[in-house]
């Protein structure tokens, strides 16, 4: 495999500039604050291979699908959070000749990743035709404490002549998406200005009406020192900026500080972001770049502190695991209840920034542990606030009552344009339904059904009810014509994780119901008359459940995927050539569909979801028969599969899978991190430690505990926050220690063993 980036415990480091490489270098090294992010694209001129990406968060754009809106039901256009103003951009020439990586020869070219503290920054010597050399030092970062500020220090050296070195700082709203369906541009100039040192630049979406100011000031600073220079204003169609020149001498250090604000009308009215912007943009350039930056390294220092995991001996674990917490920590902060997390966060287009069921499944148990109880349930009422948007999608495809939330989605409506995904994905409903279950289950937080929780569980329980349909053959229910969590399978009947998750929303509602009328009695009133619920509903509900059909295979004693799926050849993917992986890389779909092999954890996504609901021995048949048929294609299978395995004891298969889901970007494992890295996956790679490794869980409203240490590593440790607790756990290999860092005293469970912590203090267990 190849290597692309030096192994560091802090720091992504790459240390030659590779041309081929550099659209997947500028994913991986992407910055982001939850309100906006930014890909590594090079803030000179670049005539190389790129893929130029600044994105603002909820600002989205209805692109008109291509294929599908004809037909009754089928989404009318796929929603894309959009290519944005690009404001890195600063134009350099030297002597009127311009710089440009793809043209210059470029020594000592090293590009660093600080985690940290929270930066980019990116140094090189640079040759031109003419023989000159300069020497480069560039370092950005968008600030999370104030959200809409980015900033940039962009130096350069004369290393062997005198002469004149231009800056152009510029904003560049004339973008677009590489993903538009029609080559369209999404963006239209509504004002723009320029002055001596500043410009802004205000445009619009040419459907929904965002609005997006992007302003910027700078300063050229000489041997440290600020210095006035001869200013040219330039103008054209969304493109704002300035070029300045600056006459240095030999080793006599240039730089300009560029400081932006972006501002949009998600936050301010549209007659209001230039007086802001201009504000905010003033504030920032009055504190200062170092300022910015030593308030950015303290910031990063808190995030570190509640979510860090340290693993000794083993640095390139180290590294990813904490490449994969800094940039879910970018991605998402949960201040914004209108905001959830799209696959690729902010380093790239691919599924179009949008909502999917990842963020229930995946994402949830991360925020849950490592912030405040807001930030969950923030995602949570994202949901909740698209309730009414999920009936209007169950009604378009027929239904007459229920909520089917949708797979793919910036507002509620779903924007998903394949029909075996679109129509017959419907298993996220559940993912939606056990992320409340979650979410109570860790914080203890049961007003939450009362508040919002019922309305969205008994939506979902009523669109179940209306998609089984009863057997007179089986004499039973059935669900059928849907796609389960394995993908490799379209339009099945009677995927076992869909009828049980199903199942068991149900028999959670039901549970929910019953705890709201025992302890609410005024708000379960008001509720049911709200709901319009009525006991003939919940009576079909148990009668469902009492009677749903699950496949199952009695020789080998596992749940069937589906009907007829022993009706495949069975074969293991240790018996594939490896030059046919990936399939979806070398076999037609046809073939994959009727092949037994598996994408990603399907019956196994079930057992983990209701792993409390099944004793080890059914969990470790069905583990043994479907993971040597699973592909692993998809970047949120290693992960599943990996908590599985540790908890069946499997250690070897447990970190083989763990590594898997771990370097899945750094090492570009599925040849696609060009397009941005996978966010959600990386949620589960945290799952894979703490869950997997650490066996946390709750059980009983109680902490609980079951460690072990892979053979390759001396220790880790991570910290988690429970109902008011942050609890520190380090794993060695002979004792376990866990410490109580938070003013309250708590009782965990360890193997199955009751521990006492006071506040401030700790406990050593032996390992057994």
């Amino acid at each position: 495999m190849k290597k692309y980036f030096e192994l560091d415990p802090w720091n992504i480091i790459q240390n030659k500039l590779e041309p081929e490489d550099n659209r997947v270098a500028e994913g991986i090294f992407s910055i982001g604050n939850g309100y906006m992010g930014q890909r590594a694209n090079f803030e000179e001129d670049y005539s190389g291979e790129t893929l130029q990406g600044s994105y603002m968060a909820g600002i989205y754009y209805p692109d008109k699908t291509r294929v599908g809106w004809w037909k009754n039901g089928y989404p009318e256009y796929f929603a894309k959070v959009l290519n944005s103003t690009n404001w890195i951009g600063i134009g350099v020439e030297v002597d009127g000749d311009k710089l440009d990586l793809e043209k210059c020869k470029v020594e000592n070219f090293e590009r660093v990743l600080n985690m940290k503290q929270g930066y980019l920054c990116r140094t090189f010597t640079a040759e031109f035709s003419s023989g000159k050399r300069i020497k480069v030092e560039a370092k950005r970062f968008v600030s999370i404490v104030n959200k809409e500020i980015g900033a940039i220090k962009y130096s350069i050296t004369p290393l062997n002549f005198s002469g004149m070195i231009s800056f152009s700082p510029y904003l560049d709203g004339d973008v677009k998406n590489t993903d538009s369906n029609y080559d369209e541009k999404f963006w239209s100039e509504v004002s723009k200005k320029t002055e001596d040192g500043q410009a802004l630049l205000l445009i619009k979406t040419k459907k929904l009406d965002f609005y997006l100011c992007s302003l910027m000031k700078y300063d050229v600073l000489k041997q440290a020192e600020k210095c006035k220079c001869n200013v040219e204003h330039f103008e054209k169609e969304k493109f704002v900026g300035n070029t300045v020149e600056v006459r240095v001498k030999e080793n006599e250090k240039v730089a300009i500080v560029k400081y932006v604000a972006n501002v949009t009308s998600r936050d301010f009215k549209p007659n209001e972001l230039i007086e802001v912007g201009e504000k905010i943009l003033q504030k920032a350039y009055n504190k200062g770049y170092e300022n910015l930056l030593n308030e950015q390294a303290e910031a990063w220092e808190e995030k570190w502190k509640e979510s860090d995991i340290i693993i000794e001996g083993d640095v390139s674990a180290q590294q990813a695991i904490r490449f994969n917490i800094f940039q879910l920590n970018q991605t998402y902060t949960g201040e914004d209840d209108r905001l959830n997390i799209g696959p690729k966060g902010f380093t790239g287009e691919k599924y179009g920034g949008s909502t999917y069921w990842d963020t229930e499944a995946y994402c949830i148990p991360f925020y849950l542990a490592t912030a405040d109880k807001k930030i969950a349930r923030n995602l949570l009422i994202y949901r909740y606030k698209q309730l009414e948007k999920a009936k209007e999608n169950a009604r378009k495809l027929g239904f007459q009552k229920g909520a089917l939330y949708p797979m793919v989605t910036m507002n509620g409506e779903e924007c998903h344009n394949e029909w075996e995904i679109t129509f017959e994905e419907i298993h996220r409903n559940g993912a939606i339904a056990y992320a409340i279950y979650n979410y109570i289950n860790y914080t203890g937080d049961k007003l939450y059904l009362s508040e919002y929780g019922l309305d969205v569980l008994v939506e979902i329980s009523r669109f179940w009810e209306e998609r089984v349909n009863y057997s007179e053959e089986k004499h039973k229910y059935v669900i059928l014509g849907v796609t389960g969590p394995n993908e490799y399978e379209n339009n099945v009947n009677n995927n076992w994780y869909t009828n049980r998750i199903a199942s068991w929303t149900l028999e959670y509602t039901i549970e929910a119901l019953d705890y709201v009328k025992n302890n609410e009695t005024s708000k379960y009133e008001e509720l049911i008359k709200k709901l319009g619920l009525k006991e003939e509903e919940i009576a079909k509900w148990k009668d469902i459940i009492n009677n749903m059909y699950y496949p199952v295979d009695e020789g080998f004693g596992v749940f069937l995927q589906q009907d007829g799926y022993m009706d495949k050849e069975q074969i293991l993917v240790k018996d594939l050539d490896p030059k046919e992986l990936p399939l979806n890389q070398h076999w037609s779909w046809d073939r994959i569909l009727r092949s037994c092999f598996i994408k990603q954890a399907d019956v196994l996504q079930g057992l983990y979801f209701l792993q409390h609901l099944y004793d080890k021995d059914t969990i470790r048949r069905n583990f043994e028969f479907y993971e040597p048929r699973t592909v692993h294609e998809s970047s949120l299978s290693p992960c599943i599969h990996s908590i599985l395995a540790a908890k069946l004891n499997k250690e070897d298969k447990a970190y083989e899978l763990y590594l898997r889901t771990a370097r899945l970007d750094l090492d570009n494992y599925n040849n696609d991190t060009e397009d941005g890295c996978h966010i959600t996956s990386m949620a589960g790679t945290w799952m894979s430690v703490v869950e997997g490794f650490g066996g946390l869980k709750v059980k009983n409203n109680m902490l609980t505990l079951n460690p072990f240490i892979p053979s390759k590593w001396k220790s880790f440790s991570f910290k988690v926050m429970f109902r008011g607790c942050l609890i520190k756990v380090k794993v060695g290999k002979d004792n376990i220690k866990i410490s109580n860092e938070s003013k309250k005293d708590i009782k965990i469970l360890v193997k199955n063993k009751p521990y006492f912590i006071n506040s401030l203090k700790d406990i050593t267990i032996c390992a057994e």
